[in-house]
């Protein structure tokens, strides 16, 4: 897997039913058995349209989307989950990025608050990421 460990985030790409990519930088936890995984909002566009095609691309980035030289995207699957799998996901998450998932809530939810729009639900979904093409049905 061409994603480290020292990697922060993975631009993870996620398809429209056009065939569109759409590509969102993730913070990512390392799963074991080459799986990763990451949590999303049920009312995110990933959430979405992961609900509609398992086919996912992913390759090493910063916080704001820009890959890392000298890599490419690799071809993968992908899957939403809840209670256990997505707990073990949200504790691996805190461990790994700590102080920086407070921040990120509180943001998310004043942005929302200021544009007057209802909050969405932060991280309620987990993803689990297999590396590899595979079948693109959920």
């Amino acid at each position: 897997m061409a994603i480290g460990p020292e990697e922060t985030c993975v631009l993870l790409t996620t398809f429209k039913r056009d065939g569109t990519g759409v590509s969102t930088p993730v913070w990512w936890v390392d799963m074991g058995d080459g799986t990763f995984g990451f949590w999303t909002s049920s009312a995110s566009g990933k959430a979405k349209r992961l609900a509609h095609t398992a086919r996912v691309t992913v390759q090493p980035c910063n916080q704001r989307g820009v890959i890392k030289p000298g890599t490419s995207p690799e071809e993968a699957t992908a899957r939403i989950v809840t209670g256990a799998q997505h707990e073990a996901i949200h504790q691996r998450v805190v461990a790994k990025y700590g102080f920086m998932t407070k921040v990120t809530k509180f943001l998310a939810k004043t942005v929302m608050l200021l544009r007057g729009k209802p909050s969405y639900p932060y991280g309620d979904r987990g993803v689990i990421v297999t590396l590899g093409a595979a079948d693109a049905t959920p």
